[in-house]
């Protein structure tokens, strides 16, 4: 038994170093991180089949929260159980995470001291960043005039019903739309996933999501207090959000912006640098948390908010990986799929216009500069963070 447990460590270690390395280099967004996943743990360690790699990618594009921070917990827990799912985050987070709350106590600290055109220039490139991102996701996820319409239709709610349930209530709504006009077709045979838990097991993981869900909004009314609510508001924003991370975008800025916690200049700059760094785009959360106008910020703020949003991540995929072979083959799950995809990118849409657009394209060499960093993204290819170091010293020049 204790050779057993020794092993697991060791394992959970190895996975750890191993997501390390991915948490320093993988660059370019969800997308990019599920190709290097691919390239790592199929092509070169073949820690499972192709297809059971496409399915475990579907299963966490299905589940709201980050699609790649749950692909790489999934492939740590089949790789080391509960410690190596713990192992996988950390490697995958940390890095981001530590490097967006220094950047936020250095903003705290020294803003006087860092040049308002160079945090300009961090908001014009979240513009082309968001644009990207909303370029990309239409063409794949809305396919047709429908789908399209659906799109539309949850832009223009979450723009005159900017709260983050009004958000929730779209996704509700898109989700019964798709089972009304969607008829998606049968599937082909797969390999299963090497992942075991038992359903109860799972179902325990979900009532605690639930639980916690429901009962961290009750809790604020009932104990007024800052680090209370800060839980709730980014374990709601974990907890809803479809579509990774830049569709997170809308459902933070309407818990701390309004509510005074963060700037909406600090929020867009913040926003901005997370395109520079590697790993998830949820550690943006850590950021906001370090940058708290009121206690607990800094560091323990950082923490907390980050923990915070992940902790959904982990809850859903221990939970639902047990129910997934049935959900995959129900046609109506599929049609529920198509029409939350259509939404989310609506969700999008309505970021981009509100409050990224409006906060940072303010003159016309803004849009200029916004411009060229859409084009260097998406036609030239060049990596996210150059462009967005890029952009803080144009609008320094500027």
């Amino acid at each position: 038994m204790a050779n057993a447990r020794a092993d697991d460590r060791s394992s959970a270690w190895s996975v750890f170093l191993i997501f390390l390395r991915l948490g320093l280099t993988s660059f370019g967004g969800p997308i990019a991180h599920l190709g290097y996943f691919r390239d790592e743990f199929v092509t070169r360690r073949r820690w499972l089949s192709e297809s059971s790699y496409a399915d475990l990618v579907a299963l966490c594009q299905f589940l709201p929260g980050p699609a790649s921070s749950q692909v790489g917990i999934a492939l740590g827990l089949s790789r080391a159980g509960y410690g190596g799912a713990l192992a996988a985050w950390a490697g995958f987070t940390l890095p981001s995470a530590m490097a967006m709350i220094l950047f936020a106590l250095g903003i705290s600290r020294f803003g006087t001291a860092i040049s308002p055109g160079a945090l300009h220039g961090l908001k014009v490139v979240a513009v082309a960043v968001v644009a990207q991102a909303v370029w990309g996701m239409a063409r794949n996820l809305c396919t047709d005039a429908p789908r399209v319409t659906l799109m539309a239709i949850a832009a223009c709610v979450a723009l005159l019903e900017p709260s983050a349930w009004g958000q929730v209530s779209v996704i509700a709504a898109a989700a019964v739309a798709g089972l009304l006009l969607f008829k998606p077709g049968h599937r082909a045979g797969h390999d299963p996933l090497p992942i075991t838990i038992r359903r109860r097991t799972g179902a325990i993981w979900l009532a605690l999501f639930l639980a916690l869900l429901v009962g961290l909004p009750l809790l604020t009314q009932v104990l007024p207090n800052q680090t209370v609510a800060m839980v709730d508001a980014f374990y709601r924003a974990g907890s809803l959000v479809f579509g990774g991370g830049h569709v997170v975008l809308p459902l933070l800025q309407a818990e701390v912006v309004p509510s005074g916690w963060v700037g909406n200049d600090a929020f867009l700059a913040g926003y901005g640098a997370a395109q520079a760094v590697p790993g998830p785009l949820f550690t943006f959360a850590a950021f906001l948390g370090a940058s708290m106008n009121l206690t607990p910020s800094g560091w323990i703020g950082g923490v907390i908010c980050l923990l915070a949003i992940f902790a959904p991540a982990f809850l859903l995929i221990m939970g639902v990986l047990p129910f997934w072979e049935r959900l995959r083959r129900s046609l109506r799950t599929q049609a529920a799929l198509a029409g939350v995809n259509a939404a989310v990118v609506g969700l999008l849409l309505a970021a981009l216009y509100q409050p990224v657009w409006t906060s940072a394209i303010v003159q016309a060499q803004d849009f200029a500069l916004a411009l060229v960093a859409l084009v260097t993204l998406m036609y030239w290819k060049l990596p996210p963070w150059l462009v967005v170091i890029g952009c803080g010293v144009a609008g320094w020049l500027l």
